[in-house]
């Protein structure tokens, strides 16, 4: 997965330091490698393997001429992190310039087929391949546009494609296949990006192509052509995420900006009720729910089965996007199959979607204006958050929690539910008010190898929520579990050396978690706590405890108990002298 740009100036000025500023705003997208490449009479093209900062001190990509270009941060799939597989990519000639996002399943045939047409390769990714292809029909008579619709019709696999070539300058073509790709304008010019937040500083009227589409920018506007060649008419969505949403306005990181966020993600999303209400009517009624989700969107569903099941009734399953292809038989007209995501542009989740389409009634619940999931899916939840750019998500996991509990408050016309929702962002900033005493508590625990995560009811699925922050950014291998099991086999892992984190808010789940919390303790493990403040209890059996509000119930815990345990895995990270937004070998949207 990897964040491409491409713009093209209405005057005659210099691209390169906005597309160093566009890319960078993408480097949470992928971050082994960088590269940028203009035009200015020839392709100038600039990359090395390595973090965008530390690359531009070496190649200085401001310096770059050229009044269009395309850039590009590389998230490795196909080929190892090197220089020569540093994106953009070049045909052997030299005269075509590409970036791509996406794998291609049939490039080592392609490639084969090139080489024995006397076709030389200077890199081992499957991307090269399409600079080759381009080149090649274009020397057979085609112009870019249909050279680039030609050499598509011969891959297998997603892909999201921007080129432009030295014999037609003054042009960027791009297209995709189950990929994201926007194309944006504003007062400087024309952008074609992976997403949004690449160019809201210059652009914030974005179209999105259809699959198959190609979009042909020039100093002169933009244009869109269907698969035969034929100009559409598109129209656009004007994106209201300011450019400051985007920035660390002061913050040391982008993550703990986000997090203190979430009481505004949580406000902000609460403003859907009404259209979430219009959604439900508009679903009528279903005998049946299947969420669909990866991650931490997955966490995040697991609470929506709960709240589902236990106050409307209605049998909810949840399945991990990637294995939905083993339940998709089961859904039928009376299924409504709701589909979580932060981007709208996760794969797995899209080509499931496309397989629910077929029988059963759809919902996506999204974060992303405009995403593929909007015009995938036939019901849309849009959550507020505004962008988040930390690759550990944070405030679009508790926008969704809010999204679902609305959703599921509504559908079971428990009212007093959706009323208590709106004391949850006063809950949260009371949350992160302890940040301070989480930062010096962290310093006990950065010493683990291993780590566990205990709750019950709707505590677990905060459980596995906490333990994938800490493992994705930390690096401490952690694992959640519902507390119930903890003698089916976990409880043989626990000693003095592992810290044991515990979810136990007040509630008909309490007694026995305190019993689960007193086994572990009794083993020797480091408890540290998060339950309702004053609880003699819990202080007593913890070594350390971190105190809520003890008006935050049972139910509504997910929503502010995650805030403490994402605020500890931050501290953590920088104790242990890593960067919390860029954790190795992930990336925040995954694509292929």
């Amino acid at each position: 997965m990897c964040g491409i740009v491409g713009c093209i100036l209405k005057e005659k000025n210099d691209v390169a330091p906005i597309l160093f500023d566009c890319i960078s705003k993408l480097e949470y997208r992928g971050y082994d490698s960088v590269g940028i490449a203009t035009y200015d009479n020839k392709i100038n093209v600039r990359k090395a393997k390595g973090d965008i900062e530390s690359v531009n001190e070496k190649l200085r990509f401001k310096n770059m001429k050229g009044i269009f270009g395309i850039a590009h941060t590389r998230w490795a799939s196909t080929g190892k992190p090197t220089d020569e597989n540093a994106h953009p990519h070049l045909d052997a000639t030299k005269s075509v310039a590409i970036v791509h996002n996406g794998t291609l399943e049939n490039y080592t045939e392609l490639k084969n087929e090139l080489i024995n047409e006397g076709c030389k390769f200077t890199s081992t990714t499957d991307s090269e391949v399409i600079a080759n292809l381009i080149k090649k029909y274009m020397s057979n008579g085609l112009n870019l546009e249909d050279a680039l619709r030609k050499t598509t019709e011969q891959l297998k696999g997603s892909y999201a494609i921007v080129a432009f070539s030295k014999d037609e300058p003054d042009k960027i073509v791009a297209t995709r296949q189950d990929s994201p790709l926007i194309v944006a304008y504003g007062k400087t010019g024309y952008f074609v990006a992976s997403d949004t937040p690449a160019v809201l500083e210059y652009a914030r009227d974005v179209i999105r192509p259809r699959e198959g589409e190609i979009a042909i920018l020039s100093n002169e506007g933009i244009d869109i052509h269907d698969k035969n060649g034929k100009s559409i008419k598109w129209k656009s969505t004007y994106i209201d995420w300011t450019p400051e949403m985007a920035r660390k306005e002061g913050f040391d990181h982008y993550m703990i900006k986000e997090i203190t966020e979430q009481s505004d993600a949580v406000k902000n999303t609460l403003t859907q009720k009404g259209k979430i209400q219009k959604v439900i009517e508009k679903i009528g009624k279903v005998k049946r729910i299947c969420l669909v989700a990866c991650g931490t969107s997955y966490h995040a569903s697991i609470t929506g089965k709960y709240l589902i099941e236990s106050l409307a009734g209605i049998a909810c399953d949840v399945v991990i996007a990637s294995e939905a292809k083993y339940t998709a038989k089961t859904w039928d007209e009376d299924t409504l199959v709701i589909f979580i995501s932060q981007s709208g542009e996760t794969y797995d989740s899209r080509m499931a979607l496309k397989e629910a389409r077929k029988t059963s009634k759809t919902l996506a619940i999204v974060n992303v204006a405009g995403s593929a999931m909007c015009e995938e899916a036939e019901f849309v939840i849009q959550t507020q958050a505004g962008p988040e750019i930390g690759v550990a998500a944070t405030k679009t996991y508790v926008a969704q929690l809010t999204a679902i509990y609305l959703f599921a408050g509504l559908i079971s016309k428990n009212n007093a539910l959706v009323d208590e929702l709106y004391n949850v962002p006063a809950y949260i900033d009371e949350a992160v008010k302890q940040k301070d005493y989480i930062k010096e508590l962290s310093k006990r625990y950065d010493f683990a190898d291993d780590a566990f995560y205990l709750g019950r009811g709707f505590s677990y699925p905060v459980a596995l929520e906490g333990a994938l922050k800490l493992k994705e950014i930390t690096y401490i291998h952690a694992e959640g579990y519902a507390a119930g099991e903890l003698k089916h086999g976990p409880l043989a892992l626990i000693d003095e050396k592992v810290p044991v984190i515990v979810i136990i808010p007040p509630g008909e789940d309490y007694p026995k978690t305190m019993t689960n919390l007193e086994e572990v303790k009794a083993r020797g493990a480091i408890v540290l706590s998060v339950g309702a403040k004053g609880d003699e209890n819990i202080t007593k059996n913890s070594n350390v405890f971190i105190e809520m509000n003890p008006k935050i119930r049972e139910i509504i815990a997910p929503l502010v108990y995650i805030v403490p345990l994402q605020l500890l895995s931050y501290y953590v990270t920088l104790d242990k002298g890593f960067d919390p937004d860029r954790p190795r070998n992930l990336a925040k949207v995954i694509t292929v």
